[in-house]
């Protein structure tokens, strides 16, 4: 399925998109010496969520999707070297808001969830400055 959204993101820090579908993405991302926050290789949460974010946006598919809302758990710690999915669904669609459904992993372990409300806008929410 063809990217429509987010055409400029940086895929080193939000993760690359493996699998797209309607109301569907995984993204993988993989954890780098500058997303370390401490000498014990803990990746800053704020790298899971853009890769969350991400993913839910692709799930979503539209060109002018933004974020609404963000009701997110970290459950277990991300570790340098370790390669997150993060797994997005829409589970619910009301006019133009959509409910996406993400869980990150690790291997088999689920280290992140959360519930992403998306607004679909009639035109972006920035245009470029001339």
């Amino acid at each position: 399925m063809k990217i429509n959204t987010h055409f400029d993101v940086n895929r080193e820090l939000c993760g690359r998109p493996v699998r797209i579908e309607k109301d569907y993405s995984v993204i993988e991302l993989n954890t780098t010496q500058a997303m370390i926050v401490d000498s014990s290789g803990l990746i800053h949460g704020g790298f899971l969520f853009g890769s969350a974010d991400y993913a839910a946006m692709l799930a979503v598919n539209h060109p002018n999707v933004v974020l609404g809302a963000a009701d997110v758990q970290f459950l277990k710690p991300l570790k340098l070297h370790d390669v997150f999915y993060a797994e997005a669904s829409v589970i619910a669609r009301k006019g133009k808001k959509r409910t996406v459904s993400v869980s990150g992993r690790v291997k088999a372990t689920e280290i992140f969830k959360g519930t992403f409300t998306c607004l679909i806008l009639e035109e972006p929410l920035l245009t470029p400055e001339k």
